[in-house]
Formats: C-alpha cells, sequence, structure tokens
C-alpha cells in the first residue's frame, strides 16, 4: 500500500513509518515540522518507497494513497497550549480536509485520539464507555475539546458517508525520539536525572499513569488499522498504573542519578488518574503491550545518552 502519514515527522509518526516501511509499504509523510523533527525522520530519505511533503493539514491537499493515518497535532501541553487556537484548528480543519481526501479517495483513515479525551476521570480505569470529565475552557481544553471534536467528524463521516475510519485512543507512550523539551514526564525526567538537576514532581506524585513502549503502541496501531469491522474508538495503551513519584524513583535508579525529587504545585485540570481499560483491544485486535516499563525505560535512557 502507499499510506499517508500526516504528521510523520512527530515521535510517534517516524517509528510508524519506519514499520511500515520494513512491512513493504510506500510512505508519505506530510508535515509542517512545528512540532515534527527532520531528523527522526533523515534516514529515511534515501529510501526509494519514502517521500516527503512539507505542508500544512490545516489546507487541503490532493494525493493519490491507499490508506491515511492522522497524527498530525502537537501532543505535549508545552507544544499544544502554546498556539491553542492553531492546535484547535489542526484537530477540526485538519481532520475535515483528510477525512474529505479518504472519502474522495474512498480509503481507510486512522485517527490518533488521546486518553485526553476522559479529561480528569472519576474511573480508575477508563472504557471506552466513560464519556470522560472534561473542562471545556480550561487551558488543556484546545487539545482535549480538540481531540474530541476530532472523533466526532471521524464518526459522522462513518455514519454519513459509510467512511472506513478508526480511532485509537493513545494513552501515555514513551520512547526514543521523544523531544528534549516538550515537557513529557518521561523525558523530563531522565534529562534532569542524566545531569544530577532535582527532579520536579507536581503535587505529592501521587497521580497515576500508564506508560506504554513506543513499539507496543506502534504494534497496536497497526493492528487497529489493518482490522475489519471496527469503527468505534479502541484504547491503546500500558494497563498497568505507576505513580508519577515511583517513576521519579525508577528513572533516579536506573540513570544511577544523584538527583533528588523536589514538589511543587499541581498544574490545572492536571488529572489524577490516567489508566487505560484495553479490554476491547485485546478481544477485538488481540493485542497486548509486551515491553516491561524497566526494559522500556532503559532503552530510552539509553537512545537519550548514546552520542548517536
Amino acid at each position: 500500500m502507499r499510506i499517508l502519514i500526516a504528521g510523520g515527522g512527530g515521535f510517534l509518526g517516524s517509528h510508524l513509518a519506519d514499520r511500515l516501511l520494513l512491512e513493504g509499504h510506500s510512505i508519505v509523510i506530510l508535515d509542517n515540522f512545528y512540532t515534527g523533527n527532520f531528523n527522526n525522520i533523515k534516514h529515511l530519505i534515501d529510501n526509494p518507497r519514502f517521500e516527503l511533503i512539507h505542508h500544512d493539514v490545516n489546507k487541503p491537499i490532493q494525493l493519490e494513497v491507499d490508506g491515511i493515518f492522522n497524527l498530525a497535532c502537537p501532543a505535549s501541553p508545552i507544544q499544544y497550549q502554546k498556539n491553542p487556537v492553531q492546535t484547535l484548528k489542526t484537530n477540526v480543519l485538519g481532520s475535515i480536509n483528510l477525512l474529505d481526501l479518504a472519502k474522495k479517495l474512498n480509503i481507510r483513515i486512522l485517527q490518533a485520539s488521546t486518553s485526553e479525551v476522559y479529561g480528569d476521570p472519576e474511573v480508575e480505569f477508563q472504557s471506552e464507555s466513560y464519556w470522560g470529565r472534561v473542562n471545556p475552557v480550561g487551558l488543556r481544553s484546545c487539545y482535549d475539546e480538540g481531540k474530541r471534536a476530532a472523533e466526532t467528524l471521524f464518526t459522522d463521516f462513518h455514519r454519513q458517508y459509510g467512511l472506513d475510519i478508526k480511532i485509537a485512543r493513545i494513552f501515555n507512550t514513551y520512547g526514543p525520539r521523544m523531544a528534549k523539551n516538550d515537557g513529557r514526564v518521561v523525558t523530563n525526567f531522565i534529562y534532569q536525572a542524566i545531569s544530577n538537576q532535582n527532579i520536579t514532581v507536581y503535587g505529592q506524585g501521587l497521580q497515576t499513569r500508564s506508560f506504554c513502549f513506543v513499539t507496543d503502541l506502534i504494534e497496536g496501531l497497526l493492528k487497529l488499522f489493518f482490522s475489519n469491522s471496527v469503527h468505534t474508538p479502541i484504547n491503546l495503551g500500558n494497563p498497568t498504573p505507576v505513580t508519577i513519584h515511583q517513576l521519579a524513583i525508577e528513572i533516579i535508579e536506573y540513570t544511577k542519578s544523584k538527583s533528588k525529587i523536589i514538589f511543587e504545585p499541581l498544574p490545572s485540570d492536571d488529572p489524577k488518574d490516567r489508566c487505560p481499560d484495553i479490554n476491547k483491544a485485546q478481544q477485538i485486535l488481540g493485542w497486548n503491550p509486551v515491553v516491561s516499563r524497566e526494559i522500556g525505560l532503559k532503552k530510552t535512557i539509553q537512545a537519550i545518552t548514546s552520542p548517536n
């Protein structure tokens, strides 16, 4: 297949491109590099089955492809809050443009949604049937509500036009190629630890997250994309929760750091619990994450500290 990856210059998009090329597909990456990094994909430039187009998804585009992955949106709070109007436009206008293209070509399209559609949940494990608790006017709303609106658009394109859509609700994912200064907790802690700086934990560090290694997440995306008769959201993430304080302790141990943990006030609308119920992915896709947090963190630390 010839597959379009919108936002393919980013962390997840570049790993997805690697995997699809490995399986024999041809790839077109569409990216304006607002948060994407050319270094993530420069190793692909000489591949005859790879094409790069510098383009903003907020503007329509005409291409001949066989399938689409929409990963085009800043994904870290620092980046998506920098220009909140643009973030919301990317989620809404970008989705409409890619859905229109998929409709014209009558091809399958996958939306990279997020666990943030659940907001600050009232349940410990979030299942796809949970509608969430989102602040529509908070600092994170441009992303949370933007992704919720994108899910609505995808679902209505399926209902109204019969478009073959997939929606992946992605929980915290980590691994090599994560941006250094994007504010995500794993990279923040690793960079603070390897330089022996104080590690900043917000609140008391009792809020929980679940961390999925990137290779597991990509496997889940591919299983979902190539599945049949699945047109409702599917959670993809590691179902093992860990407190942020425990994560800091583990990273200090794995980096052999001299860092101390310090505590600062919790940011606005920061969710207290974030952990997926993945029963649907297990039953429908036969998918389970297999990389332990210890192995995944050590691989990420190695990638960050490697001179190459």
